[in-house]
C-alpha cells in the first residue's frame, strides 16, 4: 500500500455471474458484469459511499470487498495491525481469522436476524465461533454492547419480533461491532427504516465512529443520507465507478452526465425549484453491455466516440475522478 494511513485498497475488481442457455445440455452463453473492474482505496477512520440506482452493483461490490461473494478477478488488499493481505486471493480456510476484522451491517433488519434466537445469541455469536468468549464473560460483553447502541440489558432474552426496525437496527449494529473491528460495510442500512429513526441510526454510526476507531463503506441509493454520513463518495452506473470525489467536491461540481442527473433528482421543499432530471430509457442489460461507454444510450451528450471507446476514470481535479470522454 502506497499510503501508510490506507486500510483497504480495491484493485480492477470484477464479479461475472454466468448466464446459462436453455436445454438439457446447459452450458454457459454469457457472463453478467454486476461488478466490472473498480478500483479505490479506503483510509482509516474515514466513511467512504458508494452510491447509485438499483441494480448498479454497489452491494455486489461490497459482498465481494468482504468475500461473501468470491471475487472473478481484482484484488482486495486489506490492512490489520501490521498484516496486510489479498482477501480476493485467499484461500476459504484462512479467511475465518480476518473475519473479526470485517463487518457487514445488512440492510433489512427484519430478516437479517435469526427469528429464532435471543438477542443474547444473535449479538453474542461471533464470539462463540471465535471462541473469544463465554459464560459470564460473554453475557457482560453483550449487555455492554446494547447499552453503547441504545438498547436496554434487560432485553437480552428476548426475540427480535418484540422490537421495531430501528431497535432491530440497533441489535445488527451490536452485533457488529461485539467482535471490535476495523472495517464496517453498511449496505442500505438505514433505507429500511422511518426518516425519524434514520437520523438517530445515522448519529449513532457517527457517535461510534470514534470511539471505536471505525472505518465504514456506506452503500446507499439516498444522496442525503451519502451527504451527511460520507467524507468521499464514489458513484457506480452499470458495475463500474463514473465519478470519485470529496463528497462537498461532488454535490458542489458534478462532473459526470449520471451524477449530475442523481443530483437533479433529489427532492426540494421550495415548489417553485425545478427539477433538470436529465436521464432518459432504462438501465442497461449487464449482459448485454456496450462497446463503448456504458452509459452512452442515456446520455444527452454522447457522441461517436462513445459507442467504441471504454472511459476509464482519470483524475481531472484534486482528489477528482471522473470516467467520461467529455472529461478525459
Amino acid at each position: 500500500m502506497e499510503n501508510k494511513n490506507t486500510i483497504l485498497s480495491v484493485k480492477d475488481l470484477c464479479k461475472y455471474f454466468p448466464v446459462y442457455g436453455k436445454g438439457f445440455f446447459t452450458r454457459i452463453t454469457g457472463y453478467i458484469k454486476a461488478v466490472d473492474n473498480i478500483s479505490f482505496d479506503l483510509f482509516e477512520g474515514e466513511t467512504f459511499g458508494l452510491v447509485g440506482e438499483s441494480g448498479c452493483g454497489k452491494t455486489t461490490a461490497a459482498r465481494t470487498i468482504l468475500r461473501a461473494l468470491s471475487p472473478t478477478a481484482g484484488r482486495v488488499i486489506f490492512k490489520t495491525g501490521d498484516t496486510v493481505v489479498d482477501l480476493a486471493s485467499m484461500p476459504e480456510n484462512l479467511l475465518k481469522s480476518f473475519r473479526p476484522k470485517m463487518q457487514m451491517i445488512f440492510q433489512d433488519p427484519f430478516s437479517s436476524l435469526n427469528p429464532r434466537m435471543t438477542v443474547g445469541n444473535i449479538v453474542g455469536e461471533p464470539l462463540v465461533i471465535h471462541k473469544m468468549a463465554k459464560g459470564r464473560q460473554l453475557t457482560d460483553r453483550v449487555k455492554q454492547l446494547l447499552a453503547r447502541v441504545g438498547l436496554s440489558s434487560e432485553y437480552i432474552n428476548r426475540y427480535p419480533h418484540a422490537f421495531s426496525g430501528g431497535q432491530r437496527q440497533r441489535i445488527g449494529i451490536a452485533r457488529a461491532l461485539i467482535m471490535y473491528p476495523s472495517l464496517i460495510i453498511a449496505d442500505e442500512a438505514v433505507s429500511a427504516l422511518d426518516v425519524s429513526v434514520q437520523a438517530q441510526i445515522l448519529n449513532l454510526l457517527m457517535d461510534i465512529q470514534d470511539e471505536f476507531n471505525l472505518t465504514y463503506i456506506f452503500v446507499s441509493h439516498n444522496l442525503g443520507v451519502i451527504r451527511c454520513i460520507c467524507d468521499r463518495v464514489a458513484v457506480m452506473y452499470a458495475g463500474r465507478i463514473v465519478e470519485m470525489a470529496a463528497t462537498e467536491e461532488l454535490f458542489r461540481n458534478p462532473l459526470h452526465p449520471y451524477t449530475k442527473a442523481l443530483l437533479s433528482a433529489i427532492p426540494y421543499p421550495d415548489l417553485d425549484i425545478k427539477l433538470n432530471a436529465v436521464l432518459t430509457g432504462e438501465t442497461i442489460d449487464l449482459a448485454e453491455l456496450p462497446h463503448g461507454c456504458n452509459f452512452e444510450s442515456r446520455c444527452p451528450y454522447r457522441t461517436t466516440d462513445c459507442l467504441c471507446c471504454v472511459p476509464e476514470l482519470k483524475k481531472v481535479d484534486d482528489n477528482h475522478f471522473v470516467a467520461c470522454l467529455l472529461k478525459n
